[in-house]
């Protein structure tokens, strides 16, 4: 019988593989495009295209709606992500991801001028009554989870700065809430934005994941690193 997962994979879009092998493909995802099925099964996925080129990982992972995915990047966010094509490798990569040994940096741009050139955030997240992530102030959240940030400023413009972000837990929105629990939300993010905040016309969050090292579970150590997608470079070229 055809499951929903089925349906979705008749969708067709052309992945950026940046490597792969008979285990795990390591992918550059672009913004716009959501990791695994949420509310809407209509709209096209990550899954349902990997569906339709690996339609073998169909029963790899944990999670039926999710095959293959070992970690996520939001909708709007882009960047490096690693795909698992067979159980074993998913094991092994989310475990590495539970021991923090798989170094994960982002590109940021935010509002305002961050003070200090480098700093840590490790503010708890939780889910609140409505499930939806935020800061654990409360008490009365359930299922807290510590979770770590580091920044560094790579350059100072007249309303904002970029960062280069490095995590260590991948909890879900914690670069967007650790950098407005500072006071510099990210640009693009309508969702955790701070008030008297500049407009801005980018129609996607200026978040990328550009940089995913690790060893794999053959003993090979990767490095891998993309650039700026162009949206976000032509973006930086009119604040300057």
């Amino acid at each position: 019988m055809e499951t929903k997962l089925d349906k979705q994979a008749n969708f067709t879009l052309k992945l950026d593989i940046i490597f792969e092998n008979e285990d795990f493909l390591v992918i550059n995802k672009p913004a716009d495009l959501i990791v695994h099925p949420v509310k809407s099964l209509a709209e096209t996925t990550l899954v349902s295209v990997l569906l339709k080129k690996y339609p073998g990982i169909k029963n790899v992972g944990e999670n039926c709606l999710r095959p293959g995915i070992i970690h996520r990047l939001d909708k709007n966010v882009s960047g490096l992500l690693i795909i698992a094509k067979n159980q074993k490798t998913f094991d092994y990569f989310k475990k590495q991801f539970q021991l923090q040994q798989i170094i994960k940096e982002y590109f940021a741009l935010v509002h305002g001028q961050v003070s200090k050139e480098t700093g840590i955030i490790n503010l708890a997240l939780a889910r609140d009554k409505n499930g939806k992530m935020t800061l654990a102030k409360s008490a009365h959240l359930g299922n807290i989870k510590e979770s770590w940030t580091e920044y560094k400023i790579l350059k100072k413009l007249k309303n904002f700065t970029l960062l280069k972000i490095k995590i260590k837990t991948g909890r879900t929105h914690q670069i967007r809430l650790h950098l407005k629990s500072i006071g510099h939300s990210i640009v693009g993010d309508d969702l955790h934005k701070i008030k008297r905040q500049k407009k801005v016309t980018l129609k996607r969050i200026f978040l990328h994941a550009f940089h995913l090292s690790f060893i794999d579970l053959n003993g090979q150590k990767h490095n891998f690193e993309v650039d700026l997608p162009a949206e976000l470079k032509n973006f930086l070229t009119t604040l300057n």
